[in-house]
């Protein structure tokens, strides 16, 4: 009778997990994923700006982005494959069951017979897979458990490519491994075949390709064609084991010919060695033989490498004068289209393949090296895992690096294409992992904010052309992204120490404050009055605490770069005294900070009128009347905005301290958190954009109007959802003490992004990968307040989760673990050096500790 109750109960358990929404197996943070986690695991390889192949959860290659431009779900017949030998042999593709999302999907590549309705022609579904995967990530690094009861091996795959902070050039690399390691649990002695296969993907038409020799590999070509030269490519395959035999032409025929006559060699262990020949070849395999005895392991080391050095890609208007050789110094004249950064250091794909086999063993080293040490650390798990996903996105197309090394960025990337170019300056202005892991790649976006983005009025263009260079001047300038700009000069002068540096761009560095004062201060309020374009694709009217907050952080950081430079800053001063002072008693109302709308008496015209020139803005008849009760459509008004003291967030994490008082900065906060941070959205109404975030799914909503107030048309995107967002929320949380909360928020972010629905390493706002989500790099300082001055020598920490931790610090000079001990710091340098001073933990200075065991 009580085995009948157990079985009831247990029954009723399960069906309440089912119809709540939550599965029986669940994720560790930061831990491995298996299961139903798997769905949709691809995670990105390859350097920053030179494009990216996914690694996924069940051990396939997907994402194949190496044109210069994303192809996201571009997934060629592109695998390994392991042939057991015996009396029958046993073959299988080296990659676990496909996923259930795959078998019936809209696709972004291919023709039409390569679509679900047709059957996926083309694809190795069919093929025989691994019973079991897992998968597990510590970046750069992912590794893929893969078990079968029909194999008697244990295989791991480990997918990498090189990432080592203070290093951009062999960290912009386009390259990635994949290795292949299998052991021998069994008794008896083990004869296998290992085969890696691929289609010519490279080829941009269908009898356009060739495959050519290389050692122990072969090289998938495009070559150049004269009316189509970004069509060149190559892309390099190869192992280290000269045992390896080439196979340099699969089975020419129509049909599924090709890929079948592959198969069977497989499942036959075949080693064929066909020569290349002319025309078009349709792929081509390794075949790697080898024999491991009870116990014994093998690694089989697969490279990968590519070279793509021209492309069609080309954005923004040039100047009307035509003259853009002479403007901003560019000598010679930028070139026409975007062509990536490796192509000026290598000439052709056998040069980036010698490079890359040449150094594997070094680089692997010290990729291990950061990877070991940002992973040794005492910090909750949900941040880690928050701060090495978004990593991601420096390996994904999102990025580009130009011939010069000078990086350029879209905010997202769309299926086919990048999504919102120009390295848009109030979405960057969030992301924070760059400015500490590449210093020197940071300050290229401020060379080019701040000269060829930015004209001799000291208007600055939110959105930079690219091949870089300068542009036409006709839209508004985005507040929050030039003040922004001027923020972030103060924390990279902070971060790498260059008072040259800073001495040398100052003059544009006051040229743009000096624009936001006239045009949004006219009247030296000490606040933004007129309205001024921001982040939400919309002008706010009338001041407010997101755009203020960037005003008078923007004040401070320049009057301490006045300072160190000896110049006079007394206007700034003066303008900070007063904005200070009117945000705190007019834009305050006891629990947040809000926005005082206002249209009349500025002089901007009214905003009918202002919607007709150029702004993003249109007044139906419906509209003019709303207007007129309401005031300018897409306002927030009396709203609670998550990002309502942002300018304060970005004076903390560029080292400026608190620039209003910390007591209403930790309230704004607190009622964030409380009105805006939903654990279940199945009831809150999205009429915009739900994909983020829905359903039983929580999420910090961009803004709620506690009081009331909300207007019948508030700012576009307010009901969403937004990554980043979220992170520098919870950030600023842990900064004033309320790490719970922050934590709290970190937590359902990353539940959103657990494998099962969305991809843990791709989280997306406006295009995947999106640039705003590298707002969780200051994750690591809202728990810690670590933070080091390379001008003053001067480590800085400030704990809120105790006195003792270890953490991760990465500088212009190397990283390493720093931390408390006892209450007492220590620096534990494992790459480059670290000068230091002076410590100060809390406010009072302390000796340093060296080497803690």
């Amino acid at each position: 009778m009580e085995i009948k109750k157990l079985s009831i109960l247990t029954i009723v358990f399960v069906i309440l997990l089912t119809t709540t929404g939550f599965s029986a197996q669940q994720r560790n943070y930061n831990g491995q994923y298996s299961g139903e986690y798997l769905n949709h695991i691809a995670f990105p390889l390859g350097g920053i700006g030179a494009g990216m192949v996914c690694l996924e959860g069940t051990g396939s290659i997907t994402n194949v982005s190496v044109r210069n431009a994303p192809a996201i779900s571009n997934e060629p017949a592109f695998f390994a494959a392991i042939c057991i030998k015996g009396k029958t042999n046993t073959a299988k593709v080296l990659q676990g069951p496909v996923p259930s999302r795959k078998i019936f999907a809209t696709r972004t590549t291919g023709g039409p017979f390569t679509q679900a309705g047709n059957g996926l022609t083309g694809k190795t579904y069919g093929l025989p897979r691994f019973e079991k995967t897992s998968f597990k990530a510590r970046f750069p690094f992912a590794t893929v458990d893969l078990a079968d009861s029909q194999i008697p091996l244990k295989v791991k795959v480990t997918g990498w490519s090189p990432f080592i902070p203070t290093d951009p050039d062999n960290s912009s690399l386009p390259v990635a491994a994949l290795e292949y390691q299998f052991t021998n649990p069994s008794d008896n002695t083990i004869e296998a075949v290992f085969s890696f296969n691929s289609k010519n993907f490279i080829a941009t038409e269908k009898r356009g390709g060739q495959i050519l020799k290389f050692k122990n590999g072969f090289i998938l070509s495009q070559p150049p064609k004269k009316d189509s030269p970004q069509d060149q490519g190559d892309f390099a395959v190869f192992v280290d084991d000269d045992k390896t035999v080439v196979d340099y032409c699969w089975f020419r025929g129509k049909w599924f010919d090709p890929l079948t006559i592959t198969w069977k060699n497989i499942t036959e262990a075949k080693l064929v060695g066909n020569p290349p020949v002319e025309g078009s070849e349709p792929g081509a395999s390794l075949f790697v033989p080898f024999s491991l005895k009870p116990g014994q392991k093998k690694t089989v080391k697969l490279m990968l490498a590519w070279y793509v050095p021209k492309s069609d890609l080309r954005y923004g208007k040039d100047p009307k004068d035509n003259q853009t050789c002479d403007i901003a110094c560019q000598t010679p004249c930028p070139p026409q289209y975007y062509s990536p950064w490796y192509a000026s250091k290598f000439k052709d794909i056998k040069n980036i393949a010698k490079y890359w086999q040449d150094n594997y063993n070094d680089l692997r080293k010290k990729s291990v090296l950061f990877r070991d040490t940002f992973y040794d650390t005492t910090l909750p798990a949900e941040v880690i895992e928050a701060v090495a996903a978004n990593l991601t996105i420096l390996k994904s197309p999102t990025v580009l690096r130009q011939t010069d090394g000078k990086l350029w960025a879209f905010e997202g990337c769309h299926e086919a294409a990048g999504c919102c170019p120009g390295s848009c300056t109030h979405v960057w202005n969030y992301a924070q992992a760059i400015a500490h892991l590449f210093p020197s790649l940071e300050r290229t976006f401020r060379q080019t904010e701040f000269n060829q983005s930015q004209d001799d009025t000291g208007h600055q263009t939110f959105r930079s052309a690219l091949p870089i260079r300068p542009v036409r001047h006709d839209f508004y300038a985005a507040a929050d992204g030039q003040l922004g700009g001027i923020i972030k000069i103060y924390r990279d002068w902070r971060i790498g120490g260059d008072t040259k540096w800073l001495k040398a761009i100052w003059p544009k560095v006051k040229q743009s404050l000096d624009y936001c004062i006239k045009t949004w201060d006219p009247k030296q309020k000490g606040f933004l009055e007129e309205p001024h374009h921001n982040t939400y694709d919309i002008e706010f009217w009338g001041a407010n605490g997101h755009s203020t907050s960037f005003y008078l952080a923007a004040l401070t950081a320049a009057i301490e770069m006045g300072k160190t430079l000896n110049v006079n800053v007394l206007r700034y001063q003066e303008l900070l005294k007063k904005g200070r002072l009117y945000m705190q008693t007019k834009l305050f109302d006891g629990r947040y900070f809000y926005q005082r709308i206002q249209w009349k008496g500025l002089q901007a015209p009214d905003p009918v009128t202002a919607s007709k020139e150029k702004w993003n803005t249109e007044y139906s008849p419906e509209a003019l009347e709303l207007l007129e009760k309401e005031g300018p459509k897409y306002q927030y008004g009396t709203g609670c905005l998550s990002d309502g003291v942002l300018g304060a967030w970005m004076a903390r994490v560029s080292g400026l301290g608190d620039i209003l008082d910390s007591e209403k900065i930790k309230s704004h906060l607190t009622s964030v958190y409380k009105y805006n941070f939903k654990k279940d959205l199945s009831d809150h109404a999205n009429p915009q954009r739900p994909g983020y975030a829905l359903g039983k799914e929580g999420g910090l909503l961009l803004c709620t109007w506690p009081k009331g107030g909300k207007p019948s048309l508030p700012f576009v995107y307010s009901n969403e959802v937004w990554t980043g967002i979220e992170y520098q929320v919870a950030s600023h949380l842990m900064m004033n003490g309320m790490v719970d909360k922050g934590l709290e928020i970190v937590r359902t972010c990353r539940s959103r992004y657990d494998g099962r629905v969305r991809n843990p390493f791709d989280e997306y706002e406006c295009g995947h990968w999106y640039a705003r989500a590298m707002a969780s790099y200051a994750l690591l300082q809202g728990l810690t307040g670590l933070r080091y001055d390379a001008v003053d020598k001067t480590l800085y920490i400030d704990s809120r989760i105790g006195n003792n931790f270890r953490t991760f610090l990465s500088t212009a000079t190397g990283f390493g673990n720093v931390g408390l001990k006892n209450g007492k710091p220590f620096v534990d340098i494992k790459f480059g050096s670290l000068d230091i001073k002076r410590v100060y933990v809390s406010g009072k200075e302390m000796p340093l500790q060296k080497n803690p065991q």
